[in-house]
């Protein structure tokens, strides 16, 4: 049954709670027992967690707190409001927020309308708000009243939306201003409704009853954009309950667990990992507007924070900060990274200096967050030939396999693009038929990443399948140029890009940005990997830049260094 006798005692020694044949990804055994979805939709978790304890605290706004049964009262408020104005079962609702109770709010009315939530990243400017809400339809915009000033109130006239909802940064905050929000103002939305104003209009009154049924689409989560226009993923109910479940299952985790909110709520990661998580156990999750490194690690020292799912650069900031380092993290045992690259040398400077192994996981918004994690307790492996951390093992009822460019499926160790599939993956893109036929097959979605799996189980991803550079005819993947540069004590972030060159075709070239206090020139790089790398994959020039441009969930955007 399993590929060989190291592969099974594994997987008896740390997945026992799981029945899958096997679990090394390429075989299909159906779905294991324990995340069997327990609920027909995502709305019947928070349903559950109501019945348990009302009175139990669901959010941590900085350092107040909210309970379930005053989310479940207030979301209740919300959903007849918008009822009242016309919105009914199968519309969508934008939600153009920051990580704000609000954002809970204004999923669950969704959701008990039968409505579906469209997140929108609070990054994206006009043409590209314009953009989501035309391709979703929507018919109610809810965003921050500085969101609402900056960009959604010229971009609203050339939409479909009919209602426009704002609200503040300041709303739940306790008697202590926190610092982070300091310079925060409330500010006069003309031709825009008061979110908090319409939920205290209709307090104490209940929705309609509608049946939801685990086929019906949840969300529209976009996609980044970096193959083409946005595309809004249809994460079903049934989607997000799976992988809901594998989050417990996988992490171990239980209401005695603290979240810390940490990924972008717009984030499909930040919507399961976090926000359905906390309901389905359910545990409190701490949220604070944005990414702060000193506020992070104030935050998870208050509330004893357990668990969390971040990318490789809050790390990163987390210890490069002064303030950050002398918190005690010493709660934080559950700790995950994914969206990007994880090199071996930030795994262990993490380690040494907050006792936390930073365990990888990987996913896509095409299937509701992971379908890979290097499970709790364990640590994983570190490819001998490319320096790559392993990106885990295949999550309970992931079906993954290594393909070549003609769909062929690839034999243990050799590279070849993944195709994933399982419970977790969505049935395709909203109105997009020839984009979902092109992305999605019977068995998956080619998820564009390149990588392998080793013979014990463990997959690695080489690096994205179009970032790969050309350099006099050999083939460079520029993460694992990456995981060389990260060993550098001065870099702290860098990034790999091929640019063209009149000789070899593309040569590669590197950015990068230093540790706070560290010094080094982009000449001294090159010399560094040197005797660490062969000719063809060195850097013939690095540039030494202040910051790196990343996406909102801390991806570092090559596409934008390309420029």
């Amino acid at each position: 049954m399993y590929r060989d006798a190291r592969s099974q005692q594994y997987a008896e020694e740390n997945m026992s709670v799981y029945d899958q044949k096997p679990w090394l990804g390429q075989y299909s055994a159906g779905v294991p027992a324990e995340v069997r979805p327990e609920f027909p939709d995502a709305l019947s978790m928070f349903r559950h967690a109501l019945a348990r304890d009302p009175s139990r605290t669901l959010i941590h706004y900085f350092d107040s707190s909210i309970a379930v049964g005053d989310i479940d009262r207030m979301s209740d408020a919300l959903a007849v409001a918008l009822a009242a104005r016309g919105i009914r079962r199968g519309d969508r609702i934008a939600a153009y927020l920051q990580n704000v109770p609000q954002f809970v709010l204004t999923m669950l009315a969704a959701w008990k309308l039968g409505a579906i939530l469209v997140s929108c990243n609070p990054m994206l400017r006009h043409k590209e708000v314009g953009v989501i809400l035309n391709d979703s339809g929507a018919r109610v915009l809810v965003t921050l009243e500085s969101l609402y000033h900056e960009v959604a109130r010229a971009v609203v006239p050339d939409s479909k939306v009919e209602l426009v909802l704002t609200t503040s940064e300041l709303e739940f905050l306790g008697p202590n201003r926190p610092a982070l929000l300091k310079d925060s103002t409330r500010q006069p939305c003309d031709g825009a409704t008061d979110l908090m104003t319409l939920i205290a209009e209709f307090n104490g009154q209940r929705p309609a009853p509608v049946t939801i049924s685990g086929d019906d689409v949840a969300l529209l989560t976009y996609t980044s954009g970096t193959t083409g226009p946005p595309k809004g993923a249809m994460n079903l109910h049934r989607n997000i309950v799976y992988n809901t479940q594998v989050y417990r299952e996988w992490m171990k985790l239980s209401s005695a667990d603290v979240i810390l909110g940490v990924a972008p709520l717009f984030h499909i990661t930040g919507l399961i990992a976090c926000v359905t998580t906390a309901m389905l156990l359910p545990c409190p999750l701490v949220l604070y507007f944005r990414f702060d490194p000193a506020t992070t690690a104030e935050l998870v020292e208050l509330h004893g924070v357990t668990f969390v799912v971040a990318s490789i650069t809050v790390f990163i900031a987390l210890m490069n900060n002064e303030e950050a380092r002398k918190r005690d993290f010493s709660t934080l045992k559950k700790v995950y990274s994914g969206g990007a690259p994880v090199s071996p040398a930030q795994v262990e400077a993490f380690q040494n200096m907050f006792g936390a192994y930073i365990h990888n996981i990987y996913g896509m918004t095409e299937t509701t967050s992971p379908t890979h994690a290097v499970p709790l307790g364990g640590q994983a492996p570190v490819d001998p030939n490319t320096g790559a951390l392993s990106v885990g093992v295949p999550v309970c009822g992931a079906i993954v396999r290594i393909c070549d460019d003609e769909g062929h499926e690839l034999p243990t160790g050799e590279i070849g693009e993944l195709v994933s599939g399982g419970p977790m993956v969505v049935p395709g893109y909203w109105e997009k038929p020839e984009e979902s036929a092109q992305a999605f097959e019977a068995r998956g979605i080619h998820t564009g990443d390149v990588g392998f799996m080793d013979a014990d189980g463990w997959f690695y991803i080489v690096d994205r399948k179009k970032d790969l550079i050309i350099a006099s005819g050999y083939k460079v993947w520029p993460r694992e140029v990456e995981d060389v540069l990260y060993t550098h004590p001065a870099i702290r972030e860098c990034a790999v890009v091929g640019v063209v060159d009149a000789y070899r075709g593309e040569t590669v070239k590197a950015y990068v940005s230093l540790r706070p206090g560290m010094d080094a020139t982009g000449q001294d790089i090159v010399e560094f990997c040197k005797d660490r790398m062969a000719a063809y994959k060195r850097p013939r020039e690095v540039e030494v830049l202040p910051e790196l441009p990343k996406t909102a969930s801390g991806k570092i955007m090559r596409r934008e260094l390309r420029k």
